[in-house]
């Protein structure tokens, strides 16, 4: 259960990358496709998809499945 980063590379694409691996699970063109990518990955692993923008902050965080205090209602 890995955590999905979506980030920015050199070469101007996308990656999505699991947490504490060294290497890259897919590249995309935009990061809308590596969003897209990273979502199906996060809610296959029950995981969260944080999204890091071109500067490596992180821009957004979504969890799918592992809240630990998940809202009522």
């Amino acid at each position: 259960m890995a955590n999905q980063h979506v980030v920015h590379r050199q070469n101007g694409t996308w990656a999505v990358l699991g947490e504490n691996n060294t290497k890259d699970t897919s590249r995309h063109d935009t990061q809308a496709e590596a969003i897209q990518r990273a979502r199906e990955i996060a809610i296959n692993q029950k995981s969260e998809v944080i999204t890091h923008g071109i500067d490596g902050k992180i821009r957004e965080r979504n969890s799918y499945g592992n809240d630990p205090y998940p809202p009522k209602g």
